[in-house]
């Protein structure tokens, strides 16, 4: 039986008050987490990326919505993602659809989405990449796309534990994962899938992924 995942996130999502949100690994090297733009609109790095949307769209790990919703608004069915009830919340309460689910578990529609999108580092979710965009690949449809955001070039690979710092209120330990614009090529491969552009967006880096 699958252990149920961690909501890692969750005080970052409830704390807003609270000036600083880190993501941080076991050598303790806080990785700042952008909470502020989670609640905001789409940015235009996101309607960058969105734009490359022709169908039916998965926000996997959607947090708060605004890409659930941006992706509404342009007249795609779309359906938000996330382990966090109050991610889900958040979203309904825009007036996008999401649902309380863990990815690697029953969806809607699977093998009929053609497209998932991994932004704000969700290409960590689980600790594993491949293991992730595998399950993205069973999502979609032959000729369904992955949208997933990365760390810049110099940025490396990296696997392991980190927890969510609040202020000073360290949250539960989680597996995550991170992978720059070259790393990307051996998970994506790894899971049946083709590297077809890596494009940069304001100070953000993206990869389409597709079957071969």
């Amino acid at each position: 039986m699958t252990a149920p995942a961690v909501d890692g996130f969750a005080a970052a999502l409830r704390d807003r008050s609270v000036d600083a949100h880190w993501l941080v690994p076991a050598d303790g090297l806080r990785r700042p987490l952008p909470v502020d733009r989670w609640h905001g609109p789409a940015d235009p790095a996101d309607t960058a990326v969105l734009a490359r949307c022709a169908g039916p769209t998965l926000d996997l790990g959607c947090g708060p919505g605004r890409v659930t919703l941006a992706l509404t608004r342009s007249g795609l069915t779309t359906l938000g993602v996330d382990v966090s009830a109050r991610a889900v919340a958040l979203t309904r309460a825009r007036g996008a659809v999401a649902v309380q689910a863990d990815l690697f578990g029953p969806l809607p529609a699977e093998g009929r989405w053609a497209h998932a999108v991994l932004l704000d580092g969700n290409i960590g979710i689980g600790g594993d990449p491949a293991a992730l965009l595998r399950r993205c690949r069973a999502l979609l449809r032959p000729a369904g796309t992955v949208l997933v955001e990365l760390e810049p070039p110099g940025s490396g690979a990296w696997q392991g534990q980190v927890h969510v710092l609040t202020g000073r209120r360290p949250g539960p330990s989680f597996r995550w994962a991170w992978l720059d614009t070259a790393a990307v090529a051996g998970p994506a491969a790894a899971a049946g899938l083709a590297v077809g552009e890596v494009f940069r967006a304001g100070r953000r880096w993206f990869a389409e992924l597709s079957r071969p």
